[in-house]
């Protein structure tokens, strides 16, 4: 058995090292080895415009995957709401942990809710998924883009250039910022996006043979329903053909067959719903499949198909993959 450091890749931000260090100790501890982060910096960090204008589709984990596969770093660390749907060379998801809340949170600096934010308010968010939602849901509202951490985003309430901002309920608890939110936006309000509250850890195709203790670890850091989940939620953007930055929405839950018995993921069903928006918010298309867990990825495909019949073509404009 190796003693060898575990090096997790890991982007530079607070939210990223936070995540990647919750990771690297879950690994400590299960195969007794010190780990250690390697910071990068991936061309979402240093890219000041807004994501939509260069696509988005992968731009926080480019370096990241470079780190694994050169040889600096054993496995990285992602949002798996960032990672693109299409397979890398070389790598694979080797775990996707227990997810956290997938629920997107106003944070207005105040207990305040979406419903209560004055005709024209501003909001920001990065997101045109949560932009064309705000729209649809309050399209009185003035949605301003914005980018930066999420201190950054949140000093633009405590200082007054807006009335609130949306950002992943995830992210806040990880960080320990409970207190910041002022609302939880349900999904009737706002569908997150695939994967979103989710970690997708990667590693090298071979780590199997070269770090068995690692690769054995990375086994139990899996969540079975978290991966299932995730799974039909990227199916539907990947048959989409759209970016990790268009306008769609997912989420998917393991349904217990029998409440009360011991009932398996195996043995349950997989509710999943999708939605794609126009960015103005004046066209939502959502639509709902639910069938067994077993069969997550044809029913999010099954899912994207039935979007696209009702037109959601038109609403994400060019294949951003």
């Amino acid at each position: 058995m190796t003693t060898r450091p575990i090096r997790v890749a890991t982007r530079r931000s607070t939210l990223a090292t936070t995540q990647s260090q919750l990771i690297a100790d879950q690994l400590s501890q299960l195969t007794g080895r010190p780990s250690e982060l390697v910071e990068v910096t991936t061309v979402g960090d240093v890219t000041s415009g807004s994501l939509s204008s260069f696509g988005g589709v992968g731009v926080f984990v480019g370096a990241v995957r470079e780190a694994i596969l050169d040889g600096r770093a054993d496995v990285g660390v992602h949002s798996l709401k960032d990672l693109p749907t299409y397979p890398h060379g070389g790598l694979t998801v080797a775990a996707i942990p227990m997810r956290e809340d997938p629920t997107d949170a106003l944070c207005a600096g105040g207990p305040t809710s979406l419903a209560e934010l004055p005709n024209g308010a501003a909001v920001g968010t990065g997101s045109l998924r949560r932009a064309a939602q705000l729209r649809a849901h309050r399209p009185d509202l003035t949605v301003v883009d914005i980018r930066g951490n999420v201190e950054t985003r949140l000093a633009k309430v405590t200082d007054g250039e807006l009335s609130g901002v949306i950002l992943a309920t995830a992210g806040l608890h990880r960080l320990g910022k409970h207190d910041v939110i002022s609302e939880h936006l349900t999904s009737q309000v706002m569908l997150p996006a695939p994967g979103q509250g989710a970690l997708a850890v990667e590693a090298r195709d071979d780590l199997a043979s070269r770090d068995a203790d690692l690769h054995k670890a990375l086994s139990t850091v899996d969540d079975l329903p978290t991966r299932v989940a995730t799974i039909g939620e990227r199916a539907v953007l990947n048959e989409l053909e759209a970016g990790c930055s268009a306008p769609v929405a997912a989420l998917a839950v393991v349904v217990d067959p029998a409440p009360g018995t011991a009932a398996t993921v195996e043995d349950s069903d997989l509710y999943l719903q999708a939605l794609v928006a126009s960015i103005d918010g004046s066209q939502v298309i959502r639509l709902s499949v639910t069938g067994p867990t077993s069969d997550a990825d044809s029913l999010g495909r099954e899912l994207a198909t039935k979007m696209l019949a009702a037109g959601a073509a038109s609403l994400l404009g060019e294949p951003r993959q």
